[in-house]
């Protein structure tokens, strides 16, 4: 797949981006996406690092883009923050992989901090989300609003590139797909069932086996004694 085009930007993120241009925040470190599971069509929970203010301000806002194709995100609470998701409406309805219809789509999860986090302090956000079905770059674009100035976390790095750009979406690489979309295949998964079985079977025979290995262990003593007592009458 051709890399994944970035999230469409309302009005109120390019005009942050418009900020960034003229006071932007250090280039490192940035706004960083870790996910659990990379696989396509699988689930995964992806962990949003942001690591600095803007040049020195607190933070107060994080706003994270969803990609398109992906349709429902759930957002883990986080104490420090009000978290929010807002949709959008699709241009096509679409089922969900319950067969649901949907006519919306998650479009932005906005974290608004209780007390704005200081510069030079961490924190993180976790969000979960079933992944596209084709592989390819999958982008994030971030809106950073601190107390002075925003970071529009949003540009791509280009195919083949050495160096990334001043602000780069957090992204990651969608892998190939597995047969159950857990890390295996589902015939990995057959497959086990047999071999369970026989152990089970080997099991039932090993007991048998050694019940009548004792049974001829006692039919031995048994003759052996008739046998004593016979010569003692003789």
């Amino acid at each position: 797949m051709s890399r994944r085009t970035l999230a469409r930007l309302g009005a109120p993120a390019a005009a942050a981006a418009a900020v960034t241009l003229l006071v932007a925040a250090p280039a490192s470190p940035h706004v960083t996406v870790t996910p659990t599971e990379t696989a396509a069509g699988a689930y995964t929970v992806l962990t949003f690092s942001n690591g600095h203010g803007c040049e020195g301000s607190p933070t107060k806002q994080i706003t994270i883009q969803v990609p398109e194709g992906i349709n429902t995100v759930t957002p883990t609470r986080q104490p420090f923050y009000d978290v929010k998701v807002t949709s959008e409406k699709l241009a096509e309805p679409i089922k969900d992989a319950h067969g649901n219809e949907l006519t919306e789509r998650d479009a932005t999860i906005v974290y608004t901090a209780k007390t704005p986090l200081p510069d030079g302090q961490r924190d993180a956000f976790e969000v979960s989300l079933q992944l596209p079905e084709e592989e390819g770059t999958l982008a994030f674009p971030v809106i950073q609003t601190c107390v002075k100035g925003e970071t529009a976390w949003i540009e791509e790095t280009p195919e083949g590139a050495t160096e990334e750009p001043e602000n780069p979406a957090p992204a990651f690489e969608v892998t190939e797909a597995t047969e159950d979309g857990h890390g295996h295949s589902s015939d990995e998964a057959t497959e086990a069932e047999p071999v369970a079985a026989d152990v089970e079977e080997g099991g039932d025979s090993n007991l048998w086996a050694g019940v009548g290995a004792g049974a001829g262990i006692l039919g031995l003593v048994a003759g052996v004694t008739a046998l004593a007592l016979g010569r003692r009458k003789a």
